[in-house]
């Protein structure tokens, strides 16, 4: 028989995990018709609650279930790479625990694994539920996305996904520090079938991704899949050195001309905010891709664990 790994990474979702494993565990009889067994790797991402001992709980009472705790909140991106390399699955999933990721669609995605697809991805083609700025910037960021990267990221993409085990094996073949699952996805390739779905708000609790996070997470794409950002400092520099250029030349002219002494040191500490403003701004996107090579080249692992059952 092969194996089928579910990835639920976990962060204060106590409130959920029985539900989830309930939902999931209603494909069991289609994939037993399939000749595949199930097995359920929640990443308890450092959670404050009591998320460990409610996947305790399932495990006392199936065995397929297990547990991996990091020693602290590393982040999703550590979660997901986790339950990668402890996945033992000919086919690997990823799910939320907050049921947005409805277990129901798994028999439709692996039908399409069987037709040949290497992995089935899902996107959302409604943002029902979330508050209208933060939908808006996440349309913002997958049109820069588009604009500025080789590599393709779907907008609306969801981390549900089901890959066969060679892709999974490509995955794990990037094992850099920052990482931004969406991107690693369509960077690997391989052909991929997706399947579109209505938007669908959590269960229970509250989504751990503020405003702010989200806006750090769209930067940690960017700069992991484009390198445009630098170019465009580039080209900023570049813009305001001729531009500083054309102003020496008009101030010698006017001088020369017409005896016009220079004036206006209003306008000109307003130039000179501007300009240092640019500077600071171009600066910080240099700042940005040093960052990550700095964390790159201290070679800090991705997580820690703290318990694994």
């Amino acid at each position: 028989m092969k194996l089928l790994s579910a990835i639920v990474p976990c962060y204060n979702e106590e409130e959920n995990v029985a539900d989830f494993y309930a939902e999931f565990m209603k494909t069991e009889d289609f994939f037993q018709k399939k000749d595949i067994e199930l097995e359920l790797w929640f990443i308890n991402d450092g959670s404050k609650d009591h998320t460990a001992d409610e996947v305790k709980k399932l495990n006392d009472k199936d065995k397929r279930v297990h547990l991996l705790s990091f020693s602290r909140n590393f982040g999703k991106e550590a979660a997901i790479y986790a339950g990668l390399e402890k996945a033992n699955g000919d086919y690997v999933v990823f799910l939320d625990a907050d049921l947005q990721d409805p277990p129901s669609l798994l028999p439709e995605m692996f039908t399409y694994i069987e037709e040949g697809y290497d992995s089935v991805a899902t996107r959302r083609v409604t943002r029902k539920g979330e508050p209208m700025i933060r939908s808006f910037f996440a349309r913002m960021f997958y049109r820069i996305m588009k604009k500025i990267s080789k590599t393709e990221i779907v907008d609306g993409a969801r981390d549900y996904r089901l890959m066969t085990r060679q892709v999974v094996d490509a995955i794990l073949s990037l094992p850099e520090y920052n990482r931004f699952t969406k991107g690693i996805f369509g960077w690997v390739g391989f052909e991929t079938k997706w399947l579109e779905y209505d938007n669908i708000e959590r269960k229970k609790g509250e989504t751990k991704w503020s405003f702010w996070k989200l806006f750090v997470y769209s930067l940690e794409g960017i700069t992991s899949f484009s390198t445009a950002p630098l170019a465009f400092a580039a080209f900023m520099g570049v813009a305001f050195c001729l531009g500083a250029f054309a102003l020496i030349i008009f101030t010698i002219v006017r001088k020369a001309l017409f005896g016009d002494p220079t004036s206006g040191w209003p306008s000109l500490v307003c130039i000179i905010s501007l300009i240092s403003g640019v500077q600071l701004f171009c600066l910080g996107i240099v700042g940005q891709y040093l960052a990550k090579t700095y964390m790159e080249v201290k070679r800090r692992p991705i997580y820690l664990v703290k318990e694994e059952i």
